[in-house]
Parts: C-alpha cells; structure tokens; sequence
C-alpha cells in the first residue's frame, strides 16, 4: 500500500520507533505497526498527526491515503478501472 510505504520510509528516515508514534496516535504498536504494514487503513483524523510526526506534507500523505482506498475499491477489477475512473473523474469535475 502507499501510504503504509510512505509513513515505514519517513519513520525509518527520522528514526523514530514505532511505539513513539503509536503513543502520539493514542493506539498500541501492534496497532500501529499494522497501518504500517498495510494491513489496515489508518483514520483520515490520524494523518495530520502522523504528517506532523514525520515532518512531511499533509496533502502528500491524505493523497496517498485516497489512493490506496481505491486501489483497495477497485480490487481485482482491472478490465473497468480506467473507464469507471474516467467517469469518476467527470463527476467531479462537475461537482
């Protein structure tokens, strides 16, 4: 997943434990330690505090977030992805 990626890379990068994070987050490591593995999703309330933490943009880590719930959507859908994008796309274009 490429929020889980992202957020392993920058904590390694700061070298900040786990558990540091965990604890900001109010959750346990092993919790944390999932969201990091991508095996779950984290809270859209948790990234700011996460982006705080590890000293990037908020933007770049809520758009990678999006991005890995529809990828998670699409599944194994392939064959309809890039058409059902596309009409994604116009809606909201057209709001």
């Amino acid at each position: 997943m490429l929020f889980a990626k992202k957020i392993k890379q920058l904590r390694e990068e700061l070298q900040i434990p786990q558990r540091q994070l965990a604890s900001a987050l109010e959750i346990d490591t092993p919790m944390y330690s999932k969201i990091e593995r991508g095996e779950r999703p984290a809270k859209r309330k948790q990234i700011p505090f996460i982006a705080n933490l590890l000293k990037t943009d908020e933007d770049i880590l809520v758009t990678l977030w999006l991005a890995d719930k529809i990828i998670t959507a699409i599944g194994d859908e392939e064959e309809f992805a890039a058409q059902a994008w596309g009409i994604v796309q116009q809606a909201i274009k057209q709001g």
